[in-house]
């Protein structure tokens, strides 16, 4: 059976729906099978991070409501064959989401793709409680500012009380990812260091992603950052995926200015 891991933040704009894009085809570049869910009913974004926006015929809600089988709605990523894709509804509302429901359609993910990854809404809400009720894994997606991470800390305190693992005595484990990493600003004091997030939060770190400019054209072009092999944000998804693939990967300094140059000295002599 497959894992299931809810990507979450607390509050929108920290990039959570791009990491579940890049780790999403990360994983599939790994050999595994991996499908990744919309579940922010109402308002699709995954889709064109992905290039499949023009392939959506059928979304989760024809599946779990009209009958729709999952091999119907299921898309093939045309960027990597172990990657799939399930849309969320626009037409809909979070009202439609039903707990029994979105158990079976996990389940049948599960019994498919080695994972499933769940892209939460953002907010804290009943679409938020769906997405992480039956996950086994969590992806606290945080930016270096405050309140980011005061709104991740309360969906941190929703999961552990809302997931069906923990009403059932185990835990949801969870990993965070500090995204849009400005080395400058944490060097002048103007952005919190991972050490201070760490601290505040309390849950292991599996990924620091550093700013990328390249990640808005990307994104437009509906082609992943990780693709592009001289940027440093996709070079960071790629060892995220690889951890999450059970991969031992030291983690990179992406949070000193003198970081880059010395990488750059060291290939001269390579």
């Amino acid at each position: 059976m497959g894992i299931v891991i809810a990507v979450i933040s607390g509050k929108g704009g920290v990039g959570k729906t791009t990491t579940t894009a890049n780790i999403g085809l990360g994983i599939a570049q790994n050999g595994k099978k991996c499908v990744v869910v919309d579940f922010d009913i109402g308002q699709r974004n995954l889709d064109m991070l992905l290039g499949l926006e023009n392939r959506v015929v059928y979304d989760m809600v024809h599946v779990m409501d009209e009958g729709v089988s999952l091999k119907q709605a299921l898309i093939k990523s045309k960027m990597d064959s172990n990657l799939s894709f399930l849309a969320a509804s626009q037409t809909k509302d979070k009202s439609v989401l039903d707990s029994d429901k979105i158990y079976k359609l996990i389940e049948d993910l599960k019994a498919e793709f080695d994972f499933v990854i769940l892209d939460a809404p953002a907010g804290i809400e009943s679409g938020y409680e769906h997405t992480i009720e039956f996950a086994d894994r969590a992806l606290v997606v945080v930016n270096p500012e405050v309140s980011s991470i005061r709104d991740s800390d309360r969906a941190i305190g929703i999961l552990d009380s809302k997931s069906k693992k923990v009403k059932d005595g185990q835990e949801v484990d969870k990993f965070l990812i500090i995204n849009r990493i400005d080395p400058k600003m944490v060097q002048s004091g103007e952005m919190l260091n991972s050490e201070d997030i760490l601290e505040i939060l309390s849950i292991p770190l599996i990924g620091k992603i550093p700013e990328d400019k390249g990640i808005i054209d990307a994104s437009n072009q509906g082609k992943p950052i990780i693709l592009d092999a001289n940027s440093k944000a996709g070079q960071a998804y790629k060892r995220v995926a690889s951890r999450i693939c059970g991969e031992k990967v030291d983690f990179v300094d992406v949070e000193s200015e003198s970081a880059g140059f010395m990488q750059k000295i060291k290939g001269m002599f390579l």
